[in-house]
C-alpha cells in the first residue's frame, strides 16, 4: 500500500451558508433549541483540502450574533449578510454573481428553492455541491446537485445557557465556537 498523499485537484470553493435552514434543521435534528453548526468541523470537512475562496453565511433577521460574524472572519476570512426575509434571494444572487470566478459551490441548506440555482450553475460549468441535514434536504435538490454532503449531530454542539451576568455555563464550550 501506497503511503503517498492522495492526488486532490486543485479547486477554488465558495461556502455559502443559509443560516437559518441549517440552524432549524439541526435543532429538529437534535431536538434542542441551542443547536448550532461547528463550523471548526464542519468547514473543513467540506473542503476535504481544497481551497477556500468565500464564504458567506446569510441569516434573516436584524440580530446577528457578533461572535459569529467575528469567528467566521477571524477563522474563514468569511462575512454574514444579514437579510430582509429568507436567505434565497440573497444567496442566489451572490452565487450567480460569483459563480465564474470558483470551480465549486457549496451551499448548505436543504431547500428546494435552491434547485433552480443549482441547475443554472451547473449549466455555467460550475460544480455544485449541498451539504444539509438529509432528513430536511428535498430529495430532488440532492439530485440535480454534483455532491451531497449529510450534516449529522456530529457537525453540531449544543450551547449551553449562560448562568449569571456574561459568564458561560459550568459545561459550556468556548462561545468562540460558534
Amino acid at each position: 500500500m501506497s503511503t503517498e498523499k492522495p492526488y486532490y485537484i486543485n479547486q477554488s470553493v465558495a461556502v455559502l451558508i443559509d443560516g437559518n435552514n441549517i440552524e432549524l434543521s439541526l435543532q429538529n435534528l437534535v431536538g434542542k433549541k441551542n443547536a448550532l453548526a461547528d463550523f471548526d468541523l464542519l468547514i473543513p470537512k467540506l473542503l476535504d483540502e481544497r481551497g477556500l475562496n468565500r464564504l458567506i453565511y446569510f441569516r434573516e433577521g436584524k440580530s446577528i450574533s457578533d461572535k459569529l460574524a467575528d469567528r467566521l472572519l477571524t477563522k474563514y476570512h468569511g462575512s454574514v449578510v444579514p437579510c430582509h426575509k429568507s436567505a434565497d434571494i440573497p444567496l442566489t444572487i451572490k452565487a450567480t454573481q460569483i459563480a465564474q470566478k470558483v470551480d465549486t459551490i457549496i451551499i448548505l441548506s436543504g431547500d428546494s428553492d435552491y434547485v433552480e440555482l443549482v441547475r443554472h450553475l451547473r449549466g455555467e460549468g460550475v460544480r455544485v455541491e449541498i451539504a444539509a441535514v438529509a432528513q430536511n434536504t428535498a430529495k430532488i435538490l440532492i439530485e440535480e446537485a454534483d455532491h451531497f454532503t449529510a450534516i449529522t449531530e456530529e457537525d453540531c454542539y449544543i450551547l449551553k445557557p449562560q448562568r449569571g451576568r456574561g459568564k458561560p455555563g459550568k459545561n459550556s464550550k468556548p462561545s468562540s465556537k460558534r
